[in-house]
């Protein structure tokens, strides 16, 4: 369940920082949540970060993106796999 930014978003520049995942990024008016990287922060935290810090509530889960606890976890496995070579080197 990778989670959307809605046009309520203010750009308060709150969010950004602290996914761990860095799958959210200032896109054309609002920031926006790269569904490839967010896993809700399965593995990092027990609840999702920037949901935690948005001053407008605007952080839903997305419904187009609908994921299951395991395939979150298996996300942040794959996600940890490709950062552990870039820090080795």
């Amino acid at each position: 369940m990778a989670l959307i930014i809605t046009d309520e978003c203010i750009n308060c520049d709150v969010c950004e920082p602290e996914c761990p995942n860095e799958a959210i990024f200032l896109g054309q008016e609002i920031y926006e949540i790269d569904s490839a990287k967010c896993t809700e922060c399965v593995g990092h935290f027990d609840e999702p970060q920037c949901v935690q810090v948005c001053p407008v509530a605007c952080i839903p889960v997305n419904p187009a993106c609908v994921e299951d606890k395991e395939t979150l976890w298996q996300k942040y496995r794959r996600l940890q796999s490709a950062v552990a070579p870039a820090k080795a080197g």
